[in-house]
């Protein structure tokens, strides 16, 4: 079968847990299957609408510039010149199955238009991109609010404070105008700190207002649903995240629960260390993954009774991070940088006990089945897709993240009684499975199958 996997965007340059799960998964279906990727990507650099063909790796790759050149607020999930490049694509690439990751950055028309030109669509809800438009975790970080409800109104101020209201403002004035450099300059100072120069632009009456109105909220919302009914079949990873796409209209004939397939992971080969409870995190350092949650959590333990090492690209939100360093003054704590995810293994290799302190409502987190691969237990927030992973007391600990100190509570009761922690690294390597990406693959070729017959 030919087989086009729809992403917002991919690697080299974008390295997060749905990209690796998609490149992974697009490797071993070749093996089968004629596959490409179609991705997109913010590039001031180049024209809005510039479709680029390469290699990753050996993986074709068709990635189309979108600089978000939004005329509109319902051109920030259909825009059209997007959406011309996409049907060129489709046109080129003749995909018998179009596998939907993400629609972020590309267009809610993507479904249809590959209907339109006889292929089948499947997806993968890795987050919930088609219910929230600030960017798919459901939290209002400016109020620093997780959304268990989807509030319209919240919604629209949510936006505008958001990098993708900054986005779209900055795209309104490089084209509206003739490309000075200095708009190409404020484009890329937004990439890198879209929140900071959408307040500066903004205070300083530079950029064209955002106005989005609660009306505009709820018509994206119903084009989601017209999504829904142009995908022939849907798997998401978690029970959690099924539930609340079928709580908003997904039909359930069409929603499958499978959890992901991995690359393995060899298991740690150091015994947890006996002095110091060595904890880590791995991840992307953003506000709704609560990195500053768990610093405040050690800052309660004392302080020669651990070390926390925590690992993700300090450049993507800076502000954030530099928050997060002043919070860690004084602590054992080390910011350890990104990495290559062929370094995996040796990361989990350098501490006894992984911490997961997600405030949004996560999907299946792939730092969760990693750890459980090297053999290292989890302390994770009790939210989402997560338990349905951890289970309490036997692989890991859960907490409530709505409760001041537990957090704190479940790593000191680690320090307090390291037989726990042996404990529970013994469950972890008796009791967590997790797939293969082989057979991942292999349940991926069946549905594809199934739905063209």
């Amino acid at each position: 079968m030919r087989v086009l996997h729809a992403i917002h965007d991919f690697l080299p340059r974008h390295r997060a847990g749905s990209e690796i799960y998609a490149f992974h998964l697009c490797r071993q279906l070749a093996e089968r299957h004629h596959v490409n990727v179609l991705c997109a990507d913010y590039e001031p650099r180049r024209p809005h609408g510039h479709v680029t063909w390469r290699l990753h790796e050996g993986l074709p790759v068709v990635e189309i510039t979108n600089n978000w050149r939004c005329g509109s607020f319902r051109e920030t999930y259909n825009p059209p010149l997007i959406g011309e490049r996409i049907d060129h694509v489709l046109r080129a690439t003749q995909p018998d199955v179009v596998h939907i990751h993400n629609l972020l950055n590309l267009s809610f028309d993507l479904p249809a238009l590959a209907r339109r030109r006889g292929a089948k669509v499947v997806a993968t809800l890795h987050d919930y991109t088609m219910l929230c438009p600030s960017g798919g975790q459901r939290v209002h970080v400016a109020d620093e609010h997780v959304c268990h409800e989807i509030d319209t109104h919240r919604c629209t101020r949510c936006f505008r404070q958001s990098p993708f209201g900054a986005q779209m403002a900055i795209g309104r004035l490089a084209g509206g105008a003739a490309m000075a450099s200095a708009v190409g300059v404020a484009s890329a100072l937004a990439r890198r700190f879209p929140r900071t120069v959408g307040r500066l632009a903004a205070s300083a009456g530079r950029m064209p207002a955002v106005a989005v109105a609660a009306d505009e909220v709820d018509e994206r919302l119903a084009a989601a649903r017209l999504v829904f009914d142009q995908l022939d079949a849907v798997v998401a990873p978690s029970a959690s995240i099924a539930s609340e796409f079928a709580r908003f209209g997904m039909p359930a004939a069409k929603l499958r629960t499978m959890d992901y397939g991995f690359v393995p992971v060899a298991r740690r080969r150091n015994a947890a260390s006996a002095s110091v409870l060595r904890i880590g995190y791995v991840g992307t350092l953003v506000w709704h993954k609560g990195v500053h949650a768990l610093i405040d959590a050690v800052r309660t333990l004392p302080p020669a009774s651990y070390e926390l090492k925590i690992f993700g690209d300090v450049s993507v939100f800076p502000e954030y991070v530099a928050g997060l360093r002043t919070r860690a003054r004084g602590l054992p704590v080390q910011f350890m940088g990104k990495f290559d995810q062929r370094d995996v293994t040796d990361i989990y290799q350098k501490f006894d006990v992984l911490a997961v302190p997600s405030l949004w409502l996560e999907n299946s987190p792939l730092v969760i089945h990693e750890a459980f691969m090297a053999g290292v237990p989890v302390v994770a927030a009790r939210v989402g897709g997560i338990v349905d992973l951890v289970e309490h007391g036997r692989t890991g600990l859960l907490y409530d993240p709505n409760v001041a100190g537990a957090l704190g509570a479940s790593l000191r009761s680690l320090v307090d009684a390291p037989q726990r922690l042996a404990d529970l690294s013994v469950g972890v390597q008796t009791r967590a499975r997790v797939r293969s990406m082989t057979e991942d693959a292999d349940a991926w070729h069946g549905i594809y199958s199934d739905v063209r017959a």
